[in-house]
């Protein structure tokens, strides 16, 4: 009886993959492969060849497998579901993804600082952070970032492609994290809960970002001044103080501005659109940073304290003026005359002088105004509006700074503001501000 010990042993023993031969060749980079079509779909990097096409939205691809992911945007077919709590995903890398939120896994380790990931798309970003190095370009703007997918992200700003829609309500969106953000508001889940405090996000790179708040974290370093960011997009942002660039134009006015976010904001003013609105009083607002903060309005929160002091501030921005009084700061200086400022609204206010500008004007009488509150005083003339009250006597008044003056005949109260620098006593804040222009050597008198 013959033996066929070779052949068996063959057969029952494949080669590792690692070890095969991979007689396939790169004649461009020189990479090689076990396969000839694995070769093929190489070159294509190359190349730039893709192949394979969306016959809803006609995007292209280099490979047939992303067109059949990709096609699940369109179709809203997510075949992967988690046993753990049921939450279903279009692709099975992402079901991979998901399931490290409940086992808590992170398989991706920075050799550089220890820091674990759950995604190496994480840890390929977050290397970067050492190393500093960018290598993907945008061909349009130039601007660079740390991995491809941002960069195709990025692309979209200029293209002002959005291939994520809700099959609720229809908004489209640029990034799958946005859509499914987006999703929160109308299921109302967030199942993303922070260990300290409790609160929970809708997504977990949002959680990732607001444990920060309780750890001071701030990986995010300026390479110019130094000063550091719990948010690589407060990053960005800030850089461009240092090289003025406002990439963000309104279409309307032609007004540019540093964040998209402002752009957003501003155009509000064009169109009135004031979305975020208080269930308490009904008062709406462009932001929803206002929003928040006349809130505190009703519930007198002021969680923002002076250590200088003690004194409160229901905003943060409040806070950081306020701390001016204390250090001098006046980082807002005019270019025509050389006049400082503590804050920059008062900056832009200040050169209507040099300018002539008087925007605000009024419907009734034509007459215009450098401010909109002069304007909104000066409408009550008209109005007869007196939405002051004394809560003493009843008596009512149009503008805040008169009530205060008059509640004084209540309290006896008579001279409360005090020159810091003489220390002479004055019974309204307008007379006070004149007498400091004695001591800074301004003319008294205002033309």
């Amino acid at each position: 009886m013959t033996n066929y010990p070779v052949i068996m042993n063959n057969l029952t023993e494949p080669k590792n993959p690692d070890t095969r031969e991979k007689p396939y060749h790169c004649d461009i980079c020189g990479k090689s492969f076990s396969e000839n079509s694995t070769l093929t779909r190489h070159k294509r990097i190359h190349t730039g060849e893709k192949p394979y096409h969306c016959n809803i939205c006609g995007e292209s691809f280099s490979l047939n497998s992303t067109l059949t992911r990709h096609r699940r945007i369109h179709t809203g077919e997510k075949p992967y579901h988690c046993d753990i709590c049921g939450k279903t995903f279009s692709q099975s890398n992402g079901l991979t993804k998901h399931r490290r939120v409940h086992t808590g896994e992170k398989p991706y380790h920075c050799d550089i600082c220890g820091k674990s990931f759950s995604e190496n798309g994480t840890l390929t970003k977050h290397k970067g952070v050492h190393t500093g190095e960018k290598p993907y370009h945008c061909d349009i703007c130039g601007k660079s970032f740390y991995c491809n997918g941002d960069l195709t992200i990025h692309k979209r700003v200029h293209t002002g492609e959005k291939p994520y829609h809700c099959d609720i309500c229809g908004k489209t969106f640029s990034e799958n994290g946005t859509l499914t953000k987006h999703k929160g508001v109308h299921t109302g889940e967030k199942p993303y809960h922070c260990d300290i405090c409790g609160k929970s996000f809708s997504c977990n790179g949002d959680l990732t970002v607001h444990k920060r708040i309780h750890t001071g974290e701030k990986p995010y370093h300026c390479d110019i001044c130094g000063k550091s960011f719990s948010r690589s997009g407060h990053l960005a942002d800030h850089k461009r103080i240092h090289t003025g660039e406002k990439p963000y134009q309104c279409d309307i006015c032609g007004k540019s501005f540093a964040e998209n976010s402002n752009l957003i904001i501003h155009k509000r003013i064009h169109t009135g659109e004031k979305p975020y609105h208080c269930d308490i009083c009904g008062k709406s607002f462009t932001a929803k940073s206002d929003l928040t903060r006349h809130k505190r309005v009703h519930t007198g929160e002021k969680p923002y304290h002076c250590d200088d002091c003690g004194k409160l501030f229901s905003g943060n921005s409040e806070l950081t003026k306020h701390k001016r009084i204390h250090t001098g700061e006046k980082p807002y200086q005019c270019d025509i005359c050389g006049k400082s400022f503590a804050e920059n609204s008062h900056l832009i206010v200040h050169k209507r002088i040099h300018t002539g500008e008087k925007p605000y004007h009024c419907e009734n009488c034509g007459k215009s105004f450098i401010v909109n509150s002069d304007l909104t005083k000066h409408k009550r003339i008209h109005t007869g509006e007196r939405p002051y009250h004394c809560d003493i006597c009843g008596k009512s008044f149009s503008r805040s700074g008169h009530l205060s003056d008059h509640k004084r005949i209540h309290t006896g109260e008579k001279k409360p503001y005090h020159c810091h620098i003489c220390g002479k006593l004055f019974s309204f804040s307008s007379q006070l501000c004149r007498h400091k222009r004695v001591h800074n050597g301004e003319n008294t008198i205002s033309l």
